[in-house]
């Protein structure tokens, strides 16, 4: 049971410029099916509070999974104790202007509540799945998966917030693998967990569900019999859901504030982008307009503030190719002295909040697929991230997909397995041609990022139109 915050932090004796408390609550279920059998069924529950304090300048928390007075006590003299000893080796002096007073509420749509289903029922699902996954006797192995998360939030503070938000996520996996001798190929629905949503369970049960089942499995098999990619320097085309894995490592990470200040190059590394380039790098073609949107209902990073409660609302990070901003708490915007937007976010009750990414798009153009694909001669198209690599500064990527088909004279032709691509950064940004219109616009979810020490995985979303990018290194399985 969750207590009155404002009465806890009333009653507690801290000798501090500012405090903060936020409590976090989750429940979480996790059903999977794999060859017909059941492999996971549990519900775990997950609550805690932290006490984040300013004392002279500096940062300090505390946390205790125990709601008890006492023990909350206990945590916010640890948390000032931490703040007291970081003053001779502080960096830079937080203001309580970095925690802004505010009171609001979110809760995310939700049209099917994610009680409406019993475990049996979810069962029953992810089984008939199995069976539409299992398109023939070559697909070895159908996994389907279903994730809920019921997550609340409150934060209240010294200053005057008050906050609750609410967020409820549905995640879904199908995958199918297909076998022939020493060729094996997978399938999946859009890669691993992409199908992360915000909202109940009509996100998982849509309309399109069975023949996007069947399909996955049909499409494992097709690539068994497949040509190998080539290798070329041709105009690659990314659906939506590939450029979202292209987003999150070479727009996402790089403009994380925190990573160009350094504080991650120990774990998670640094970023290629200076803190002048703020303003003048010209990141990519003109075409290119990525925004940072958690106001999207349904995507799965959406909410109204983050958790320092800074109010949340869509801002360009790059327009028309040019970097405007990071992504960066109010903390790291002092530091840096660049604007940044409402991203200090905490995957847990007992982790500080860090520089996140949440929803980052790219906004649509005005080109119809059909005439995309008209416009290129000679081309390859990928779908679905396999594997990826990128250094330490967010510069050189090397990436793999599921399933490609090749262009020829304006007509998508033949099936190629084994796809990948390779640039750098700005080269490939650069060389973006054609952008889809609103209609290709997708947004999927990657529930798993992970940064931070102690690490910490959150949930961002990514929303992109097919996109066409000129003169890119393609290669397939065999290439060195």
């Amino acid at each position: 049971m969750i207590p009155d915050l404002t009465q806890l932090l009333q009653s507690l004796r801290v000798d501090a410029d500012w405090i903060g408390l936020r409590a976090m609550r989750e429940v979480s279920t996790r059903r999977s099916v794999r060859r017909q059998h059941p492999t996971h069924n549990g519900t775990r529950l997950d609550m805690g509070i932290m006490v984040e304090v300013v004392v002279d300048g500096q940062l300090g928390y505390g946390a205790t999974n125990s709601f008890d007075r006492d023990d909350v006590q206990r945590a916010a003299d640890q948390a000032q104790l931490q703040a007291i000893a970081a003053r001779q080796w502080g960096l830079h002096a937080c203001t309580t202007s970095t925690r802004p007073p505010v009171v609001g509420h979110y809760r995310s749509p939700c049209a099917k509540p994610l009680d409406a289903l019993t475990a049996g029922d979810v069962n029953d699902i992810l089984l008939q799945l199995c069976r539409h996954l299992t398109v023939s006797s070559q697909v070895v192995q159908a996994i389907a998966t279903a994730v809920t998360r019921e997550i609340d939030i409150w934060l209240v503070s010294s200053s005057g917030s008050d906050v609750h938000q609410t967020l409820s996520v549905v995640e879904g996996h199908l995958s199918a693998t297909a076998e022939d001798g020493s060729i094996i190929q997978q399938r999946s629905d859009h890669g691993y967990l992409a199908h992360s949503f915000q909202g109940g369970w009509e996100r998982f049960l849509t309309d399109d569900l069975w023949a996007r089942s069947q399909k996955i499995g049909e499409q494992a098999v097709e690539l068994l019999t497949a040509e190998e990619c080539p290798t070329a320097k041709t105009t690659l085309v990314l659906a939506p859901d590939q450029m979202m894995l292209q987003l999150h490592e070479s727009v996402g990470h790089p403009l994380e504030l925190d990573r160009i200040l350094g504080d991650e190059r120990n774990y998670a590394g640094g970023s290629f982008v200076k803190p002048q380039d703020f303003g003048r790098l010209a990141y990519g073609s003109p075409l290119m307009n990525v925004v940072f949107d958690p106001t999207i209902d349904g995507e799965l990073a959406s909410y109204q503030f983050d958790d320092i409660g800074a109010p949340a609302q869509r801002q360009y990070l790059i327009r028309s190719g040019t970097l405007e901003r990071g992504l960066g708490s109010l903390e790291s915007q002092e530091r840096l002295r660049v604007a940044g937007v409402a991203c200090a976010r905490a995957t847990s009750w007992n982790r500080p909040p860090i520089d996140r990414m949440a929803n980052l798009n790219l906004e649509p153009g005005s080109t119809p697929l059909p005439e995309l694909i008209a416009q290129i001669d000679d081309g390859i198209y990928m779908e679905t991230n396999r594997s990826w690599s990128i250094d330490d500064q967010r510069y050189k990527f090397q990436f793999g997909c599921e399933y490609a088909k090749r262009i020829e004279q304006g007509q998508i032709t033949r099936t190629l397995r084994n796809p990948n691509y390779r640039a750098t950064t700005p080269e490939f940004w650069h060389s973006l041609r054609l952008v889809g219109d609103r209609s290709t616009w997708q947004h999927y979810g990657t529930p798993l990022c992970g940064k931070g020490e102690p690490n910490q995985l959150i949930w961002v979303g990514h929303g992109s139109p097919v996109c066409a990018f000129e003169q890119v290194d393609v290669f397939g399985g065999g290439a060195a």
